[in-house]
């Protein structure tokens, strides 16, 4: 129990004590005057009555005010459950917006990889087909070149032959 609790348990058997004690005095009787008329009546017990009187009205508006807190207390417990649920569910709703959002960015990334994948392939390939076209212009060049050399070398060669030809045939005058 608590102290407080515990002190009013003894306040009030310390009172059931002392009243007991006292019981000739409390039952004696007096004169009282209610201010209209005056009666007879142990004013002991009339103060003894008054104090238990406070006393349970005390308890009962301490039992009221408990029992007021208490269901105020669950009230706010279950509200507070319901504002719980709403924010998880509001925080699940932003997880699946977020995922929702990261699978289509995720996705728009793939697509753009693939296009640029694409692109990189279609350049790469052109210009492997220029590189191609470059080395056969290349040896197609060479060959010409080549080609241009023999028939030069041929020529001089066929220029030679016949110059010795006419210095061995033609007579020495």
């Amino acid at each position: 129990m608590r102290l407080r609790t515990l002190l009013l348990v003894l306040a009030i058997i310390l009172l059931a004590a002392f009243a007991a004690l006292n019981v000739d005095e409390f039952t004696r009787v007096s004169m009282l005057s209610l201010g209209f008329t005056t009666i007879q009546v142990p004013l002991g017990l009339v103060m003894l009555l008054l104090l238990v009187v406070a006393t349970v009205v005390f308890l009962a508006s301490t039992l009221y005010m408990q029992s007021t807190n208490l269901l105020e207390t669950r009230r706010y417990a279950r509200e507070l459950n319901t504002q719980r649920e709403l924010a998880d569910r509001a925080e699940a709703s932003r997880f699946t917006e977020l995922r929702n959002y990261l699978e289509v960015q995720a996705i728009a990334a793939q697509q753009r990889e693939s296009a640029t994948g694409t692109v990189l392939a279609e350049r790469f390939a052109q210009q492997q087909q220029a590189l191609l076209d470059r080395i056969e212009q290349s040896d197609n060049t060479l060959a010409a070149y080549m080609g241009q050399l023999e028939d030069r070398l041929e020529r001089r060669a066929g220029g030679y032959n016949s110059r010795a030809d006419d210095s061995v045939n033609t007579p020495l005058v």
